[in-house]
């Protein structure tokens, strides 16, 4: 998806504070509940440095031709902020105050179409943003009603190519050493295709209540295992009761 522009003046500086950010509410349920699954198994696990920072509808901003550009991504990765919490707390400038963002998401709503935005020019669209002027090196678009996932490369040209997934349907996002790809189950009540990370070794990070799960069907193998042992711990003191009482009744009397 090729785009001709004029040269763009690029620079980072901090959103006023009088800026009015839009208040637009999200498009649809499914958005805050997908954004927020992404980034709690990455907490467990160990994922999330102090410094990194995670966002959802949140401003990310640059200055192009000297005209200050939002756009609020529905999730997205910055791996390093270098200002305070207190400062980005509105907004994100990279490079100003911190690391360009590794990716950003965008989950397909039901009016389709500003995801795809190549629009150079004021107000640039979001996939012009997000090439263009951040130059993102991954870009995903997720539609949750069917599960298709189409995660997008920055090319040695700058330009945005479709990638393709693994064996395993996965794609490796190499900065974050994670892949990414789709599950179809049930979290909060909502049954349906999610976005979900896998470490190197092919294991699922999993969220707090399957890993609260996984923890209680292993404290359960554990209760049955050492039932089985009482059992079998048992069986043998009345198998040696039994073969003394034979003894005895045979006039043997066993030594101790």
């Amino acid at each position: 998806m090729a785009v001709t522009t004029a040269p763009l003046e690029i620079t980072w500086e901090k959103l006023p504070d009088d800026y009015i950010l839009p208040d637009d509410p999200v498009d649809n349920i499914n958005q805050p509940a997908l954004a927020a699954a992404l980034t709690e198994s990455l907490a467990l696990f160990g994922k999330l440095p102090i410094n990194a920072l995670t966002c959802t509808n949140y401003g990310i901003c640059a200055t192009v031709n000297g005209k200050f550009v939002v756009k609020a991504p529905d999730w997205a990765y910055i791996p390093s902020i270098t200002a305070s919490r207190e400062e980005v707390d509105r907004s994100y400038t990279p490079r100003l105050q911190g690391e360009i963002p590794v990716i950003v998401m965008e989950f397909l709503s039901d009016t389709v179409g500003a995801e795809y935005s190549t629009k150079p020019t004021y107000p640039p669209g979001k996939w012009f943003f997000y090439e263009q002027v951040l130059q993102v090196p991954t870009y995903v678009i997720f539609e949750p009603y069917s599960g298709e996932l189409e995660v997008y490369a920055l090319d040695d040209s700058g330009q945005y190519q479709l990638k393709s997934p693994d064996e395993n349907g996965r794609y490796l996002i190499s900065q974050m050493n994670l892949f990414l790809g789709v599950w179809e189950g049930m979290r909060e009540n909502r049954q349906g295709y999610w976005l979900r990370w896998w470490d190197e070794q092919g294991d699922l990070l999993l969220w707090g209540f399957e890993r609260v799960i996984q923890e209680t069907q292993r404290v359960e193998q554990e209760r049955q295992r050492a039932e089985q042992e009482r059992q079998r711990a048992e069986q043998e003191r009345q198998r040696a009761e039994r073969l003394l009482a034979q003894l005895r009744a045979a006039g043997i009397e066993p030594q101790e």
